[in-house]
């Protein structure tokens, strides 16, 4: 199974997903597009780890991307200031235990109009005191439900990775959740917002410079668009972790890997 998860795909058909699996000469696999932008690569790790529970899959290649310089008005400062280009990716399989947590999912779609990404050519913008408000208001509390669903009190999480929209609602959101003990994934500093890339993106960081032990219990909790919100808790992966033989025995699905791309 290729999950993508984008919002900037110019190209309509064949997906962005059987483009990815062409390019990579996989064969006889499910192909996924979603486009729930921000939160896109929270909702198709989901998707993955619900098909391998249920049999559907054995593996998934989970991927979100995202070129918001193609849909930017460089003119606008309330946007352009802020966008990146990324894409992150996480290969996911079935283990004995169990590495993905229950996601917590839904949308506000009566605001859905405050972040857009429409007209000829499409350009993005967005109603930031909508969307600040929303995010500040309401995301919290679901986060702190995926910690629920997952069994591990906020206190307990070694980071949390939110999308990274900016620092503002990012910091505030981290003291709403009261995860003290957590390391926050800050690269919005670094490769701004870059949409659906943003939660594989700053993870990685966090794997490779060994700010997480690999197993440790971290939270990922994408919002946006739409407006949609997906998160769930994960045992966070070592670096470049390789299969082991025997290691997929059962229905639980494990987030494997993660590799990350910034342009």
């Amino acid at each position: 199974m290729v999950v993508v998860a984008t919002c900037t795909a110019i190209d309509r058909t064949p997906n962005m997903a059987s483009r990815v699996a062409a390019d990579l000469h996989l064969r006889n696999c499910a192909v996924i597009d979603v486009n729930t932008a921000c939160s896109g690569f929270t909702h198709a790790l989901a998707i993955a780890d619900h098909s391998i529970r249920s049999g559907a899959a054995e593996h998934a290649l989970v991927i979100g991307a995202d070129k918001l310089s193609d849909v930017t008005d460089w003119d606008d400062r309330s946007v352009s200031v802020l966008v990146g280009d990324g894409a992150g990716a996480a290969v996911v399989g079935r283990t004995a235990t169990q590495g993905i947590g229950p996601v917590v999912w839904g949308s506000a779609p009566e605001k859905a109009r405050a972040i857009l990404i429409e007209g000829t050519p499409p350009r993005f913008t967005q109603d930031g005191t909508t969307v600040f408000r929303w995010a500040v208001t309401e995301v919290a509390r679901h986060a702190r439900a995926a910690c629920d669903l997952a069994g591990i009190p906020p206190a307990d999480l070694a980071a949390v990775v939110f999308h990274q929209a900016n620092l503002r609602i990012i910091e505030k959101l981290a003291a709403q959740l009261g995860a003290v003990n957590a390391i926050l994934a800050t690269d919005i500093q670094e490769s701004g917002n870059t949409s659906a890339a943003s939660i594989p993106l700053a993870l990685s960081k966090l794997v490779e410079q060994d700010r997480i032990p690999p197993r440790a219990p971290v939270l990922l909790f994408g919002f946006g668009g739409g407006l949609a919100y997906a998160g769930q808790v994960i045992l966070s992966p070592a670096p470049f972790e390789a299969e082991k033989g025997g290691a997929f025995n059962d229905s639980h699905a494990d987030y494997r890997s993660v590799t990350d791309e910034v342009h």
